[in-house]
């Protein structure tokens, strides 16, 4: 079993910058793929970016791929979600989820966070 656990959310103003961590536990998750997702209120979850389980493939959902930037740390079994020129719509739960294989399909995580909340004011 994996447990993982987002911090790092919070309020920021629009342009402002926040970077997310999740850090997992019960079994190391150097040989998956980690992911973000976020879902805002009435909206389905939707994909943000995820990293290969090296590090060496970075994904991301195209309207964020200039403003967001995905990194992990494989020794201290944590990834990160750097998220600059913030919006409001960037308001969202934003989680961390992890799996074998690297997707956009929330499907195919079987580990998720409980979530941090990310609220950018205009």
């Amino acid at each position: 079993q994996v447990q993982l656990v987002e911090s790092g959310g919070g309020l920021a103003q629009r342009g402002g910058s926040l970077r997310l961590s999740c850090a997992a536990s019960g079994r190391s998750v150097s040989d998956y793929a980690m992911s973000w997702f976020r879902q805002a209120p009435g909206k389905e979850r939707e994909f943000v970016a995820g990293i290969s389980w090296s590090g060496g493939l970075t994904y991301y959902a195209d309207s964020d791929e200039a403003r967001f930037t995905i990194s992990r740390d494989n020794a201290r079994n944590t990834v990160y979600l750097q998220m600059n020129n913030l919006k409001p719509e960037d308001t969202a739960v934003y989680y961390c989820a992890t799996g074998p294989f690297l997707d956009s399909d929330y499907n195919q995580y079987p580990y998720w966070g409980q979530g941090t909340q990310v609220t950018v004011s205009s």
